[in-house]
This record gives structure tokens, sequence and C-alpha cells, in this order.
């Protein structure tokens, strides 16, 4: 009995510090008129909200509205008066998938 309430705790708290396989860093890439615009993400969930940074070689943004429903993720980035909504896609373990107005983008996992 001792060692099924043991298993018990040990496998619930497992479960509750778990991380959401959106957390982490990604980088992703865009063609653009004036060449390659590489994006970096830091993502952070908790609960079904959705926090991090937007960054490029121009610098840096936190994301604003970030929500998240199961392996699908929205957030708002606003940076020269601009404002962009865009939504994701866990597509693997490794990959996302990003679309905006302005286009999509696969994003790996940085390791």
């Amino acid at each position: 009995m001792k060692f099924l309430i043991t298993a018990a705790l040990f496998v619930g708290c497992l479960t509750a510090f778990a991380q959401n396989p959106i957390d982490g860093e990604w980088k992703g890439s865009r063609e653009t008129p004036n060449g390659t615009f590489e994006i970096n993400y830091t993502f952070k969930v908790e609960g079904n909200t959705l926090t991090g940074t937007w960054k490029t070689q121009f610098g840096e943004t936190s994301l604003e509205n970030g929500k998240v429903d199961g392996k699908k993720f929205s957030y708002t980035i606003s940076f020269n008066e601009m404002t962009i909504n865009s939504t994701g896609e866990l597509i693997s373990d490794d990959e996302i998938l990003i679309k905006n107005d302005r286009g999509e983008m696969k994003a790996t996992r940085v390791k």
C-alpha cells in the first residue's frame, strides 16, 4: 500500500511540473524583398497563457495577448506603430508553423 501511495504522488508531481511542448527557444526565417529575415522566439506557457519574446536583427519585443489551446497558440507583436497578429501550431516536438498576414513560416526548436 505504501508503494502505491508513493508511486501515485511521484506521478502527480511529474504531471504538475511537466513543461508544455511549446515552451522553449525556436528559430525560423522568412524571405523578404530585402533578403532573408531571421526570427528567434522564446515561448513560455503558463496554463493557457503564452508569454515570451520575438527577436530579429533589428531588435527584440515582447509577445502580447498570448493564448494557448492544446497544440495551437496565438499572440500579437507591436513595433514601429504596427501590430501583427499571429497564430501557430505545434507540428512536432521540434517544429511549429506560424501564420500571419505577412505569410507563414516554419520554426524549429533550438537545442
